[in-house]
């Protein structure tokens, strides 16, 4: 999987700073982004970019993720600062801000909502919260139900993705981050078909 040149150094960037695993599902996450985004009608550009990216700080060690977020002056709510998991959404947000200038909020929106999602998500914030699901190294069970979904309504996959954080998080034992149960609330509103 070839990075387009124009990308090439934050292609540098992140091999300095993910292992291959990670490394190889980000570049699948700005393939299927790109193609999503072309489907639905937001900017490919910015979505194999934040695709690309999203994953940034992801094996960054917890007190530099930390430090990120600090730098960047963002406080974290309690249920945050307890779930280590969340850091890196936040942190590479703050990460693309900072150290690359990158001021897109479209595209900083992205990267920060990927691991809970929010209500009202933006086109490009909701094809990255989906991209990171299904791409192409993705193997769980219900994934192949969920890219189906995906494809044909993007809302749908939206609200199926999020239903299944909801369960894996309860079976994990852990708390379900309020955004992402806002997320699903809104979207069950705003669904009248």
């Amino acid at each position: 999987m070839n990075v387009p040149e124009k990308y090439r150094e934050y292609d540098e960037l992140l091999k300095s700073k993910l292992d291959e695993y990670r490394y190889i599902h980000s570049l699948g996450v700005a393939k299927s982004a790109r193609h999503l985004a072309e489907l639905y009608g937001s900017d490919p550009e910015k979505a194999y970019f934040a695709g690309l990216m999203h994953d940034v700080m992801k094996n960054a060690a917890p007190e530099e993720q930390l430090q990120m977020i600090k730098k960047a002056d963002i406080i974290l709510s309690s249920s945050e600062r307890l779930n280590r998991k969340l850091w890196h959404a936040i942190a590479g947000a703050a990460f693309l801000k900072l150290e690359l200038n990158i001021t897109d909020p479209d595209i900083i929106g992205a990267v920060r909502w990927h691991t809970t999602g929010k209500a009202n998500m933006t086109t490009l914030e909701k094809v990255i919260y989906l991209a990171d699901y299904i791409e192409p190294n993705r193997d769980f069970d219900g994934v192949e139900d969920l890219r189906r979904v995906v494809w044909e309504d993007l809302d749908r996959g939206l609200a199926m993705g999020l239903a299944m954080t909801v369960e894996e998080m309860k079976e994990r034992g852990n708390p379900v981050h309020h955004n992402t149960l806002e997320a699903l609330e809104y979207l069950r509103g705003h669904n009248h078909e």
